[in-house]
């Protein structure tokens, strides 16, 4: 079989979002390896014995992608930003559901860089690293698109400039000021303030 590059899948996520269903099974075999990519990234994050395995995530998120129908496809940075956003969604409230039914607890420090470290008691955390870019997103989205795009989704820097119509440099920045509020804001002090 052939293998086809980014512009095969904007040809494709263009054709879908023209409404030509079909494309959506042509498409998925060419992004199952970046999606199972970003599956696992978010797995590895996760504790041990997690419920949730990577494959699963890949099928959650694939259903949810289907329903995406009414999204405004550009390319394929965009729709890999769409599928790490649902991924996160899916983990987020599994953790959810899971603090739900335990008490106690309370902020943990989070050391956010490129190779975000997560302690023991990640899903408390994977939940406020959530809240955090939820609280980001209100006040500069832009900002919040660039964590997720990056450090959830994987993607370059030009490929998030891509997937956000901006230029790369604009992305450095808005990766480095993020990177700084959310260490502030997942930082005891900073999760006390608020």
């Amino acid at each position: 079989m052939e293998t086809m590059g980014p512009e095969s899948v904007t040809q494709l996520l263009l054709r879908w979002r023209a409404g030509e269903q079909e494309c959506l099974n042509q498409l998925i075999p060419l992004v199952e390896g970046e999606l199972r990519r970003i599956a696992h990234r978010y797995m590895r994050m996760e504790r041990s014995g997690h419920t949730l395995q990577t494959t699963a995530l890949v099928n959650e998120a694939y259903l949810k992608l289907v329903d995406q129908a009414q999204v405004d496809w550009q390319n394929r940075a965009q729709f890999l930003g769409v599928a790490a956003r649902l991924m996160r969604h899916v983990l987020v409230d599994h953790a959810r559901k899971l603090q739900r039914g335990k008490r106690g607890g309370g902020a943990r420090k989070l050391r956010l860089d490129e190779g975000l470290a997560i302690s023991s008691a990640k899903s408390a955390e994977l939940v406020a690293l959530d809240d955090a870019l939820n609280e980001l997103t209100r006040f500069d989205s832009r900002k919040a698109r660039v964590v997720e795009l990056r450090y959830f989704g994987g993607l370059s820097v030009d490929e998030t400039a891509e997937a956000l119509a901006v230029h790369p440099n604009t992305v450095i920045n808005d990766w480095s000021l993020a990177k700084a509020w959310l260490k502030h804001e997942l930082s005891p002090r900073g999760a006390n303030a608020g």
